[in-house]
C-alpha cells in the first residue's frame, strides 16, 4: 500500500512501460481490425461522415462553414461537429498524400488517428497510475483499458469520430487536479474540459463533476479556493477562445447540441461569480455555499434567457416517426437499461467495482491520499451515473476505472503467485476473470445460441449479402444526383460516391429524416410525394439490412419498402443494373 507522495520520486520514469502497453494494445487492435482495414471499411456512419467533412475542408470549403452540402440539398445541413477533431485528420491526410494516393492516405490516417489518441490517453492515465502506485500498475492499468466498457471500441483502427479525443480530455483533467499548484492544476483541468465540451456536449456531466469536486475542496479548506476559481476561469476562457477559433461569428444561433453563446454566457457568469467569492481571504462556510449556488443560478438564468428551448430533454421534440425508427434504435445514446445484456453487464459491473476499490484505497490511506481517493471515487460515481443515462458516456467512467482496477489486478496477480496450492490459485483466477471479463459468459451464450430471427438482423457491414463496404462505389457509374435511401445508408453514400442524399441518420435534418421514413413506411404514392419534394434522382436500398426490414414490418405488404424488397417497384422507378448482389438495388426516378 502506498504511504508516501510518489510525486516526489526521482530517477524513475513510467514512459517505457506505458509505450510497451500501448504497443501491445495496438497490435491486438490491428489484428482484430485487419479485415476491415484491408477493405477500407470504416467503423460506423459517423466515421464516414467525419472523413467527408475533412475532404470538403481540404477541397476548399470555408473553415467556419460546417455545412454538409450533399446532405438535404441544395441548401445542405449545418453540422454540429467541431473542427478540433478535423485538424489532426486533415493534417495526416495531407502528410500521407505526399507519397500515397488519396484513398490510401485516408485509410492510413484512419488507422493512425485512433491509435495516436490511444497513446496520448495511455501516457496521461499511465503516468497518473505511476504517481499513485508504481510502474507495474501503470503498465497493467493501460492494458486494462482495453477490457473496460466502450473504451476499446472507440480506439480501434478506422474509428476517427470524436469519442476518442473526448475520452482523452477526462484523464487530462484528472491529471490537472492531481498537481500541487492549484492555479496551474485547475487551469489544466479547465482547459481539458473546455476542449472536451467544444468537441461535443457529452462531457457536460463530468465537467460539472470536476467543478463539484473542486468546490468541495474550497468548502473544506479556504486556502484551496483557487482550485475551483482557476478551473472555472480556464474553462470559460478556453471555451470562448476555442469558439472564436473553430466557430467564429458565422453562426450565432442558440443550438442545444453544441456550444453556443448561451453556454458560453453560463460558464462566464459562473466563473466571475466564483472569482468574486475568492477575493476575501476567508468566507464562512454557509455564505460560501450560498454564494456558489447564487453564481450557478445567475448563470442558469442567463442561459435560460438566451436559449429557453434548450432546457427541454434532448430529442424531446422529435417527430414520432423519427423517434421510433431512428432515436430508439441508436442504443449507444440511450440509458444502459435499453442496451443488450452483454453490453449492459460490463457497463454496470466494472466501473462500479472501480468505485468500491477507490473507496477501499481511501480508507486504507491517510493525509492527502485519503482525500484524493475519496475525490476520485466521487468523480467516478458522477461519471458512472452519466454513463448509466447514456451508455456511450460510460467510457468516461471506464477510463477513470482503469487505475483502481489496474491496482487490483496487480495485487490479485501477486496473491495468485503467493499461493502454493491449486485450489486457492483457482479461486483467485476466477475472481480475476470476472473482474476483467464479466460479460464473457453472455458472449459465449450468444455465440452458442441461434438468433431468434436468422437473416433479419443485417447491419451495415456484416450479416448482409449487400456488402456495402465494397459495393457502394458502384453507384459512381451513374451521373451524380440526389439519392432517396434509408437513413443508415446515407453516410456510406456520401463517403464512397459522388451522390447527395436526402437525409442521413444525423439529427440536424429532422424534417428530411421524417420524409424518408414516411416515404418508405407509406404507400408508393406517399414515397412519390417525398421524393418529389426533395427532387431526388435515385432510390437506393440494400434489401437485406435491418432498417428496410423495419420499414416493411411497420408499413405492411403494400408499403413502399415492402414493394422494393420484393423487387416490385412502382412504374415511375426504373431499375439500374450496376452488377453486384441482387440485394444491392438502385432505381432511377422517371419524371414526365
Amino acid at each position: 500500500m502506498m504511504r508516501e507522495d510518489r510525486r516526489l520520486r526521482s530517477g524513475q520514469t513510467p514512459t517505457f512501460s506505458i509505450i510497451l502497453a500501448w504497443f501491445l494494445a495496438s497490435v491486438i487492435l490491428l489484428a482484430i481490425g485487419a479485415p476491415q482495414i484491408v477493405v477500407g471499411q470504416y467503423h460506423g456512419p459517423d466515421d464516414a461522415l467525419r472523413m467527408v467533412q475533412v475532404r470538403d475542408l481540404l477541397a476548399g470549403q470555408g473553415w467556419y462553414d460546417l455545412h454538409q452540402y450533399r446532405m438535404t440539398p441544395p441548401d445542405g445541413t449545418l453540422m454540429h461537429w467541431s473542427r478540433l477533431v478535423d485538424v489532426p485528420i486533415a493534417a495526416l491526410v495531407l502528410f500521407f498524400s505526399l507519397f500515397l494516393e488519396p484513398p490510401m492516405a485516408e485509410r492510413v490516417t484512419m488507422v493512425v488517428i485512433p491509435l495516436f489518441a490511444l497513446l496520448l490517453t495511455m501516457l496521461v492515465t499511465g503516468r497518473l497510475a505511476w504517481r499513485l502506485f508504481d510502474r507495474k500498475t501503470a503498465f497493467i492499468a493501460c492494458l486494462v483499458m482495453l477490457l473496460l466498457p466502450v473504451i476499446a471500441n472507440q480506439f480501434k483502427p478506422m474509428r476517427i469520430d470524436h469519442h476518442a479525443w473526448q475520452i482523452l480530455t477526462v484523464p487530462m483533467a484528472v491529471w490537472g487536479i492531481s498537481w500541487r499548484k492549484p492555479g496551474q492544476g485547475g487551469a489544466m483541468a479547465g482547459l481539458a474540459m473546455a476542449a472536451g465540451l467544444m468537441i461535443s456536449m457529452e462531457v457536460i456531466f463530468i465537467s460539472a463533476g470536476f467543478g463539484l469536486i473542486l468546490a468541495m475542496r474550497w468548502i473544506r479548506d479556504q486556502s484551496a479556493r483557487w482550485w475551483l476559481v482557476s478551473y472555472l476561469q480556464a474553462l470559460a476562457l478556453g471555451m470562448v477562445v476555442l469558439f472564436a477559433v473553430t466557430r467564429g461569428w458565422v453562426d450565432l444561433a442558440q443550438h442545444c447540441d453544441a456550444i453556443s453563446l448561451a453556454h458560453l454566457g453560463f460558464f462566464v457568469v459562473v466563473a466571475l461569480g466564483a472569482g468574486s467569492l475568492a477575493v476575501p481571504s476567508a468566507i464562512p462556510r454557509i455564505p460560501l455555499i450560498v454564494g456558489l449556488g447564487v453564481s450557478g443560478v445567475l448563470g442558469l438564468s442567463f442561459f435560460t434567457w438566451l436559449a429557453p428551448h434548450c432546457l427541454a430533454l434532448p430529442f424531446s421534440e422529435l417527430d414520432p416517426l423519427v423517434r421510433e425508427f431512428w432515436y430508439l434504435n441508436v442504443l449507444e445514446g440511450r440509458p444502459v437499461w435499453f442496451a443488450p445484456p452483454v453490453n449492459a453487464v460490463a457497463a454496470i459491473a466494472q466501473p462500479l467495482f472501480a468505485i468500491l476499490i477507490a473507496l477501499y484505497l481511501a480508507l486504507q490511506n491517510r493525509a492527502w491520499l485519503r482525500e484524493w481517493w475519496f475525490e476520485y471515487a466521487a468523480l467516478l460515481l458522477i461519471a458512472y451515473i452519466g454513463g448509466l443515462l447514456t451508455i456511450r458516456s460510460i467510457a468516461f467512467a471506464s477510463v477513470l476505472a482503469a487505475i483502481p482496477i489496474g491496482w487490483f489486478v496487480v495485487r490479485i496477480i501477486d496473491r495468485w503467485r503467493a499461493y502454493k496450492t491449486l485450489l486457492p490459485k483457482l479461486g483467485v483466477a476466477i475472481v480475476l476473470y470476472f473482474v476483467l471479463l464479466p460479460a464473457f459468459p453472455l458472449v459465449l451464450k450468444n455465440a452458442l445460441t441461434p438468433a431468434d430471427e436468422p437473416g433479419e438482423v443485417g447491419v451495415l457491414f456484416s450479416e448482409t449479402k449487400c456488402d456495402l463496404a465494397t459495393n457502394v462505389g458502384r453507384l459512381n457509374a451513374v451521373p451524380a444526383g440526389s439519392v432517396f435511401a434509408p437513413l443508415d445508408m446515407g453516410a456510406p453514400l456520401l463517403y464512397q460516391t459522388h451522390h447527395s442524399v436526402v437525409a442521413s441518420g444525423h439529427h440536424r435534418t429532422p424534417s428530411a429524416m421524417r420524409d424518408v421514413i414516411a416515404g418508405f413506411v407509406g404507400t408508393p404514392e406517399d414515397a412519390g410525394l417525398s421524393i418529389a419534394r426533395h427532387r431526388a434522382d435515385y432510390v437506393f436500398m440494400c434489401s437485406d439490412l435491418l432498417e428496410p426490414r423495419n420499414f416493411s414490418r411497420r408499413g405492411g405488404e403494400e408499403s413502399f419498402a415492402t414493394r422494393l424488397i420484393r423487387d416490385d417497384p412502382p412504374q415511375w422507378l426504373e431499375r439500374v443494373d450496376l452488377g453486384g448482389p441482387d440485394e444491392f438495388r438502385l432505381w432511377r426516378v422517371v419524371r414526365d
